[in-house]
């Protein structure tokens, strides 16, 4: 056996290797038993195992799992990008309901939302900041750790003025304890709930902010009742690492006049209603027009 060393990429024998992890550091407890922290490569989880349950991917197999993963993103923005392409056409129509033969010769612009996105993963936010940028959507960005992000959070909003705020990193569910409903029980949903709570001190409204907060089996109802639109994780499931900006995007680009449905806005998501779920919430988007030349 290899072995393991913080940046490694493994898996868990004991499940059947059904997650890819980084390896984040290695401790050890009062009996010398060596242990691994774990952060999901691609779903927001974090855990701790035994190194002795862990077995290094091979590079190709790595290789291969971010292919599929790509590939799998590529498809959904295609799709968002369509749907965004027929659904412009519609916002154009209605600008100039006069005269709906000169729909093509306008020269418009978008407003959508725009995103303060705080996430606990330096690396899952450098990716998710690329997938924002490449559907037009306006962001500011920060790597905090989650227990920090309750005591940062309110300074960045005063500073950004967003129409979203996401709250992301790691969770997960404390291995062999029962109690799904104590927060206590988990690694990182105690620290969201308090930074959606910080964040309505700022913006009370639903409307006026519309918040996502969670990651990897996150205390849902919590996470809500603390005063998110959306959140983690229903079904205690695990969550994509685009999820929230999926989410992000069908609210900012589904106009101020339109109602949009829960099943629309989780349906652009990867995981479904398994891991995703909220509150309904009103569109962002403006559409403006005309283009000015200068």
């Amino acid at each position: 056996m290899s072995t393991i060393k913080p940046g490694d990429v493994v898996g868990r024998r004991s499940y059947n290797f059904d997650v890819y992890f980084k390896v984040v550091e290695l401790i050890e407890d009062n009996e010398a038993n060596r242990y691994a922290r774990l952060k999901g490569v691609d779903i927001r989880l974090c855990a701790t195992a035994p190194i002795e349950d862990l077995e290094k991917i091979d590079g190709s197999k790595v290789n291969e799992y971010w292919r599929q993963r790509i590939a799998e993103n590529s498809q959904t923005l295609q799709r968002l990008l369509i749907r965004r392409t027929h659904e412009r056409k519609k916002f154009l129509l209605r600008a100039s309901q006069e005269d709906p033969s000169q729909v093509s010769d306008l020269d418009s612009f978008d407003v959508p939302g725009s995103v303060l996105h705080i996430d606990g993963d330096g690396e899952y936010l450098d990716l998710c900041l690329a997938t924002y940028r490449q559907l037009n959507v306006p962001v500011h960005g920060y790597f905090i750790p989650e227990r920090e992000q309750p005591q940062k959070v309110r300074e960045l909003l005063r500073l950004h003025s967003p129409d979203f705020l996401v709250l992301t990193g790691h969770d997960g569910f404390i291995k062999d304890l029962k109690d799904f409903t104590d927060i206590t029980n988990y690694h990182s949903s105690g620290y969201f709930v308090k930074a959606v709570k910080e964040a309505r001190k700022y913006e009370k409204s639903r409307d006026d902010l519309v918040i996502f907060a969670g990651a990897c089996q996150s205390h849902y109802e919590a996470i809500l009742e603390a005063g998110a639109n959306f959140a983690s994780s229903p079904q205690r499931v695990l969550i994509h690492a685009y999820d929230p900006v999926f989410v992000v995007e069908r609210v900012a680009f589904t106009s101020i006049y339109d109602p949009i449905s829960l099943r629309d806005i989780i349906a652009s998501t990867i995981t479904g209603f398994d891991g995703i779920g909220g509150l309904e919430t009103r569109g962002k988007y403006r559409l403006g027009v005309p283009r000015s030349p200068y």
